[in-house]
């Protein structure tokens, strides 16, 4: 089976974190709850597919050639999947919470390839 890597995306300013962010404060903490057990029971449904759980992603740092700098991108949370292919991997994320109950943009899912042999 390959693997692939599923990054959750978001942003802090578009249409869906507006409208999360317009929520009270009861019926956010509702959609949290609601959110939290819709990701588990996600876990549970693919758990035999989730090669590592992943995490929540924090702030970001750059490293170049020109030194370090503070950047945002819209990387919010990551797992890692094992799949027969990129079509049935990426399956397992329609109707995720993390964009139908949480303000996330979407799941991008990309193939881990093997490294190159020399």
């Amino acid at each position: 089976m390959k693997q692939f890597l599923a990054v959750f995306t978001g942003s802090d300013s578009g249409p869906n974190a507006q409208k999360w962010n317009a929520l009270s404060e009861s019926d956010r903490n509702k959609r949290v709850r609601e959110g939290m057990q819709g990701w588990g029971q996600w876990m549970k449904e693919h758990q035999k597919s989730i090669v590592f759980n992943g995490a929540p992603l924090g702030k970001t740092k750059l490293v170049s050639m020109t030194g370090l700098s503070d950047i945002k991108n819209m990387m919010s949370a990551f797992v890692v999947v094992q799949a027969d292919s990129q079509e049935q991997a990426v399956t397992m994320f329609l109707k995720h919470p993390h964009f139908t109950i949480f303000p996330g943009d979407g799941v991008e899912v990309m193939e881990c390839m093997p490294v190159p042999k020399t």
